[in-house]
């Protein structure tokens, strides 16, 4: 993302198939806003009630199609291929698009996009799918209880929040763009079952931030991931790579090559992408805390989370790491903005004036945060603290480690789903990776994107910092 900001940041997703490359366009959905902080915080407390909260589906099986994803795509759907804007997000399993006739679904998005209902038969290629069938037994860890070959394979979902979503699942063509040569792309398609939405509720429903659906990039057999990947169109494995600092990046599905990403396994049997944290080192000193504090409550570790704007740390972690960060600052005065943030005047280079922090991982992978990550600017002179403190978060994310955008910017993350390890590498995300055609072992050269303009989407470049409110600016200096 960017600096713990949600910015005006669209990306180039990037398909790397057997046959060849593909790619669609990926959007952030807080794009040309401007968002208060503690419209930030609650975005990632949603998103936490996503993550921690028991799934409760109709049918049974598993599935967390999250309130908000921070980017959305465009894909084509159907025969005739329609476009549909979908939020993409790295804690979903499923790819589900608002249908004909469902209701409550939003009729108007303030993102600047139009919306479209899916109809299963206004496309030649579309087929329902039923709770026979091998997709829906899978998913479900067998047969349901009353199938009948007739009875539609049903979804429904209830997020924390209350908020909830509906429908059927159908099987029809997707669209994307397949990298044919350096910078060079030509449509291929796949054939991918995703949720037809026939109910949505809460915030699923609102027009504020509404889209046509969810792409889930989760590591379920139900993913549109697993299935391109099951039916030979790419390879289980993907990255993503955010410019805070020219806006736009790269989210990449297939091998990359260019550049180089040393990795540390993922913790097995969890839903999330989840690694094992061994110490935090600031300034050069290893924190004194125990080891096993980093794991989230019951021994699953480290959730890495492209889909949360902040960083989070158990209480344990977040004082000694809050004091250490601070302890080179002995004169500031901490000022608290809408009663969660913690912010400070301060005229200097932060990057000069406060210590870097390392995150040290099992295989000693490390990652590393400076300074102008961590600390976020709302004006010239006023900067806010990007930790938070999860112990005051919810009862079941009080435990919580978890890392989001505001550690992975600027850096190429790679989930590699088929060796279950995940790392990453400081790179230029403005510049190009390489990525590899598994067919022919053709190595094409892919830049990096901001297709706001070109998308006729809300414009505008990468926000590195927050506009507040002015009210609550006053406040701060009074």
């Amino acid at each position: 993302m960017r600096l713990a900001l949600p910015g005006l940041l669209s990306i180039l997703v990037l398909f790397l198939s057997v046959s060849g490359n593909v790619v669609f366009p990926v959007h952030n959905k807080f794009k040309g806003k401007e968002r208060s902080l503690s419209a930030l915080r609650d975005h990632d407390a949603r998103r936490h009630r996503r993550i921690l909260s028991a799934v409760d589906l109709e049918l049974g099986g598993n599935g967390l199609p999250s309130e908000t994803g921070l980017y959305y795509a465009r894909i084509g759907i159907g025969s005739p291929s329609t476009d549909y804007y979908v939020q993409v997000d790295t804690g979903s399993d499923i790819l589900w698009v608002n249908c004909i006739g469902c209701e409550k679904c939003p009729k108007k998005s303030n993102l600047g996009i139009d919306l479209t209902l899916y109809d299963p038969k206004g496309s030649t290629t579309s087929k329902l799918v039923t709770c026979d069938q091998d997709f829906c037994t899978t998913t479900y860890d067998g047969q349901l209880p009353g199938c009948r070959p007739e009875l539609l394979c049903q979804y429904n979902v209830v997020y924390g929040d209350g908020s909830s979503t509906a429908g059927y699942f159908v099987k029809d063509t997707l669209h994307f763009n397949k990298v044919t040569g350096n910078h060079q792309t030509a449509t291929t398609n796949g054939s991918v079952i995703f949720g037809c939405g026939a109910k949505q509720s809460g915030e699923l429903g609102s027009s504020s931030e509404a889209l046509d659906g969810i792409l889930g990039f989760g590591q379920a057999n139900s993913s549109m991931l697993s299935q391109l990947a099951s039916s030979g169109k790419v390879k289980k494995e993907f990255a993503h790579c955010l410019d805070t600092i020219n806006g736009g990046g790269i989210f990449a599905i297939g091998e990359v090559v260019q550049p180089q990403v040393n990795t540390t396994p993922m913790v097995p049997n969890q839903a999330h992408y989840n690694v094992v944290m061994k110490a935090i080192e600031v300034g050069g000193d290893v924190l004194d805390i125990p080891s096993d504090i980093f794991d989230s409550g019951d021994g699953k570790g480290t959730i890495i989370d492209s889909g949360t704007t902040l960083a989070y740390l158990p209480d344990p972690v977040y004082e000694p790491l809050m004091k250490k960060v601070m302890s080179g600052q002995p004169g500031l005065k901490l000022h608290t903005v809408e009663d969660q943030f913690s912010c400070f005047q301060f005229n200097g280079n932060v990057d000069d004036g406060f210590p870097i922090v390392i995150f040290h991982f099992d295989k000693s992978l490390t990652l590393t945060v400076y300074p102008h990550e961590y600390l976020f600017q709302i004006r010239e002179d006023v900067w806010c603290i990007g930790w938070q403190n999860s112990g005051l978060q919810s009862k079941d994310g009080k435990e919580m480690t978890l890392l989001g955008d505001m550690v992975l910017s600027n850096k190429l993350v790679l989930y590699d789903l088929e060796n279950q390890a995940i790392g990453w590498t400081e790179y230029n995300c403005s510049t190009s990776i390489k990525v590899k055609d598994e067919s022919t072992g053709q190595v094409y050269s892919v830049g990096a994107h901001n297709l706001s303009s070109a998308s006729g989407l809300i414009s505008g470049t990468i926000l590195t910092f927050f506009l507040l409110l002015i009210a609550m600016l006053h406040n701060f200096i009074c």
